[in-house]
């Protein structure tokens, strides 16, 4: 479908993981990826080495997302 055109805004529906991986590459210094396997197992991935930075975005990651229910 070449003529498809992906929308950058917030939406109720999930989205397709692929999708959404390969529209972050090339956009990001830093990412930490958290999802499910295909065999239903959590799943974590880094570029970040240090724990405590993970733990920090994971963080930062979780209050916006919160700060985005009450708009």
């Amino acid at each position: 479908m070449t003529n498809v055109v992906n929308l950058n805004c917030i939406t109720r529906l999930d989205l397709p993981a692929d999708r959404i991986i390969e529209a972050a590459v090339g956009q990001l210094d830093k990412v930490l990826i958290l999802g499910y396997d295909l065999e239903g197992r959590e799943y974590f991935a880094s570029s970040v080495a240090d724990g405590a930075d993970c733990v920090w975005l994971l963080e930062r990651a979780k209050k916006r997302l919160l700060d985005m229910v009450g708009e």
